[in-house]
């Protein structure tokens, strides 16, 4: 997949002593299609409590190397009034070599009942790059 493309554009047309000179230049656009989805998945997504629930957040498309989702951290909110974040130490980054990580997993339980909205937050230097959010369901007291 292409992650990148390159457009031409006129910068300037000048006209100097008679003579036409084109200058132009080559501009990087990211294209959106280029950016990776995340969403996110709750096993199960129905249970009793106390409930031990695993999450699976997945970035899907995009390219490999795109570099505002490399080396993101992901926070997790559980509407239970805790959170937790998964810090990742990484190489610095090089277009074309580096990786983006597509998979973040976690296990959270869950001691009362009640419906739950969690979300994955995805953060690049403590700035949101991307987040999804899914229900859960837990049955009890």
């Amino acid at each position: 997949m292409v992650s990148r493309c390159a457009i031409r554009a006129l910068i300037a047309l000048v006209l100097t002593g008679g003579f036409i000179s084109l200058t132009s230049t080559v501009v990087e656009v990211r294209m959106q299609e280029d950016r990776p989805d995340l969403t996110i998945r709750a096993r199960p997504n129905l249970a009793f409590a106390p409930a031990d629930i695993v999450f699976t957040g997945r970035l899907r498309g995009g390219a490999d190397d795109h570099e505002e989702f490399y080396c993101v951290s992901a926070e997790w909110d559980w509407d239970d009034e805790t959170r937790s974040e998964s810090i990742y130490d990484c190489e610095p980054y090089e277009p074309g070599v580096s990786e983006i990580q597509r998979r973040f997993s976690r296990r959270h339980r869950f001691e009362y009942g009640g419906r739950y909205e969690v979300r994955l937050i995805l953060k690049r230097g403590g700035e949101v790059v991307e987040t999804a959010r899914t229900a859960v369901q837990i049955q009890g007291e």
